[in-house]
């Protein structure tokens, strides 16, 4: 499983809209209404880094709005909770 997390810039009058094309994407996860320097942070996951480059270059592209984007990739989760069991996700190890 490939987590990620996608630091946004959107024109302001589309931020609602944006928001709301981005959460019918599947392996968009959860977005975040932030404030500085980007105005979404988009949790992404997906089984694979070319799920996670489609998603990204394919699919959030054609999102109106979307001014700018930079994207994280986590290679490790440290959490105090069991987060594949709470997403319903497969362990890979």
């Amino acid at each position: 499983m490939v987590t990620a997390f996608v630091l946004t810039r959107v024109r302001r009058e589309k931020l609602k809209d944006t928001i709301g094309a981005l959460m019918g994407l599947d392996g968009v996860a959860e977005v975040y209404s932030v404030a500085g320097e980007y105005d979404l942070v988009i949790v992404i996951r997906v089984p694979t880094n070319r799920d996670l480059a489609r998603l990204v270059t394919e699919h959030m592209v054609h999102i109106e709005g979307i001014l700018r984007t930079k994207t994280l990739v986590a290679f490790e989760t440290h959490s105090r909770f069991d987060l594949p069991r709470l997403f319903g996700l497969e362990s890979d190890g």
